[in-house]
């Protein structure tokens, strides 16, 4: 049985259309299923129930310290993947599943978050993001094997 990113590989490419809306459908769930579970509301004695996206959206100060927190979050996910990752860890929670997979799940889901908080179009970013790579000279094998290439 092959793994879903071995069958995107054998399937036909899938177009720039397809890729924004995919990016589209992940910001709108995974959004919504945060902002429903309360984590961009704020209620406070002075000022009663606040949502934290028009903070952000508005760039007050507090909102742009929202957003960092936010991206700190972010970071906090992919340390996580990268410390399953080097240890070969299966994830705790759910432990049918690698600790690196479910934790870029995490940060995927964070970072959709986000992008519907702030009203971003990330499936028309990522889509244009892959097609102008295809473009790069530098994202070309023989320029990776290069000496001072693009390497880990």
């Amino acid at each position: 049985m092959s793994g879903p990113v071995e069958m995107v590989v054998e399937a036909d490419e899938p177009t720039a259309m397809e890729v924004e809306r995919a990016g589209d459908i992940l910001t709108l769930v995974c959004h919504k299923s945060s902002h429903g579970a309360g984590w961009w509301h704020w209620t406070s004695a002075v000022s009663g129930k606040c949502d934290l996206r028009n903070e952000c959206r508005n760039g007050t100060r507090f909102g742009k310290a929202l957003v960092a927190e936010k991206l700190a979050l972010i970071h906090s996910e992919i340390a996580e993947a990268m410390e399953g990752h080097r240890k070969g860890l299966m994830d705790d929670k759910l432990p049918d599943r690698p600790m690196v997979e479910v934790e870029l799940a995490d940060a995927v889901i964070r970072i959709c978050d986000l992008a519907g908080a702030l009203g971003l179009d990330l499936g028309g970013a990522i889509a244009s993001k892959l097609a102008y790579n295809l473009t790069r000279p530098d994202h070309k094998p023989e320029a990776r094997a290069a000496a001072g290439g693009k390497a880990y």
